[in-house]
């Protein structure tokens, strides 16, 4: 009772500060720009109230004073934005603070530790005026390490960088070519391709794909930026599907006419691209040329590459091509054909896909066969009734480790007992047989009349567990006992 009463004691005011953090907006600004207190941080009317993305609170009314001894360097600065980085009311104040810091003091300077922590914070949590605030204050207040130089502080380009690609990934294409401009006549050198390239593929992944070649025009022919291979694979990819590969293939002229080799994305793209406009000996010619030039095959160019045969209904060629890269030891580990297997199967060469697997074992490449992609030909042989097969490849499968789980066993052990023959595969290399397994076993054994043998698993299954009781057991030997009658 007592407990009771002082719930209801705070009742009122738990309501009021649940009220205030799920409304935060009846905190208006009016609120804030009439405090009156002298020790209150101003807050500038220009940077819009944005929250960070743990926290949906508004800045608290009236903020906090800022001490004096804090705004006396940038490292003391610094170590308190450290120490508030959780606070709940100051870690949405971190551009403020340092306002604040900065207009209390007209010699106050930001070095670069403090401005490349607030660059991070800001692009993480999506500050972008803020964030194009604080790029202002770094022009203006250069950072104090630059005194000593005739060059500019050397962590200029990773602050402009996070903002840039903070921008850029926004979509707010204007912000992110203001700070491009800015830094540009900021730097001491022209800048490397990599901050072109952030614009580059916010324009192509905008579908841009005019402004992207008008942008490029102006990186090479105004600014003089020497593009780099990761350049020419945004053209590349925006050029193959807005205009067609041919276009793409200018491009990739481009690129060599540069001197900028291409590399594995660049010849994926345009494999990609001849197989989506269904020109198939093109895009098997791209990956031999990938061989020819030393790039070499990755997972994901053989994926591309029989994918798209595969899809495209050619299978037959699709297992050609990897027969051949297979002999040629040029297929990249962790490839699994199982899509090959599945298409071959899908079109009823079953016989073809056996033929995939039994070249994948002869080579010693079990890496390119899944238990998932062998069991699929297990189980398409075993559905054609060539149980020959079924036996010879399993056991070829199981030699090189690769076991397949216990429902596919189980079905091929239950073929072979309605035909009259029974094997014990895998056990050895890791097979986990269970009570269907057993069962079916004597089944088999009772069928072909080894009743000792029968006696034998069923001995084994009660050893194991999988028999819950002696009925059970008796009902499993007289089976054995009856089929042998019956025989």
């Amino acid at each position: 009772m007592a407990a009771s009463r002082h719930l209801a004691r705070k009742l009122p005011s738990i309501i009021s500060r649940h009220q205030r953090l799920i409304s935060p907006e009846i905190e208006t600004l009016d609120t804030l720009e009439d405090s009156t207190s002298p020790a209150s941080i101003p807050l500038d009317p220009t940077l819009p109230l944005l929250p960070l993305a743990v926290s949906h609170l508004s800045p608290p009314s009236p903020l906090p004073a800022l001490p004096s001894a804090h705004a006396s360097s940038p490292a003391s600065l610094l170590r308190l934005l450290h120490r508030a980085r959780h606070h709940p009311r100051l870690a949405a104040l971190d551009l403020h603070l340092l306002l604040a810091a900065a207009s209390a003091s007209s010699a106050f300077r930001p070095d670069h530790r403090l401005t490349s922590l607030l660059a991070a914070r800001l692009a993480a949590s999506r500050r972008l005026p803020s964030l194009q605030r604080l790029l202002q204050l770094v022009l203006s207040r250069p950072c104090p390490c630059a005194d000593d130089s005739i060059f500019a502080c050397p962590e200029l380009l990773p602050t402009f960088r996070k903002a840039i690609l903070a921008f850029a990934t926004s979509g707010d294409i204007p912000l992110a070519s203001d700070a491009l401009a800015s830094l540009r006549r900021a730097a001491d050198s022209p800048l490397p391709a990599e901050f072109y390239n952030i614009l580059l593929q916010a324009l192509a992944r905008l579908h841009r794909h005019d402004d992207a070649i008008r942008f490029y025009g102006e990186m090479t022919n105004t600014h003089r930026v020497a593009p780099d291979a990761y350049t020419f694979n945004i053209l590349i990819n925006t050029s193959c599907r807005v205009e067609g590969v041919d276009a793409a293939m200018r491009w990739f002229e481009e690129m060599r006419r540069r001197s900028c080799a291409p590399n594995g994305v660049s010849f994926n793209t345009l494999m990609r691209g001849f197989f989506r406009e269904v020109r198939y000996r093109e895009g098997i010619k791209v990956a031999h040329e990938m061989l020819q030039l030393g790039v070499g095959l990755s997972v994901a160019s053989m994926e591309i590459l029989i994918g798209g045969l595969c899809r495209g209904g050619e299978a037959l060629k699709a297992a050609e091509v990897f027969a051949e890269f297979l002999v040629d030891v040029v297929v990249p580990e962790g490839f699994d054909c199982l899509g090959l297997v599945e298409s071959l199967c899908h079109v009823g060469r079953v016989d073809k896909a056996g033929e995939v697997v039994e070249l994948v074992l002869e080579r010693n490449m079990a890496y390119c066969l899944s238990v998932p992609a062998g069991v699929t030909v297990l189980d398409c042989l075993l559905k054609a009734g060539k149980l020959d097969e079924v036996c010879r490849l399993m056991d070829r499968m199981v030699g090189q480790g690769i076991v397949p789980d216990t429902i596919s066993c189980n079905c091929i052990f239950e073929a072979l007992c309605e035909d009259g023959r029974l094997r014990m595969l895998a056990k050895e290399k890791g097979f986990q047989a269970d009570s269907v397994t057993y069962s079916m076993l004597v089944q088999g054994l009772g069928r072909q009349g080894r009743m000792n043998e029968g006696k034998a698993v069923l001995d084994e299954m009660l050893d194991l567990g999988f028999i819950p009781n002696i009925m059970s057991y008796n009902r499993l030997l007289d089976r054995v006992h009856t089929r042998r009658s019956l025989r």
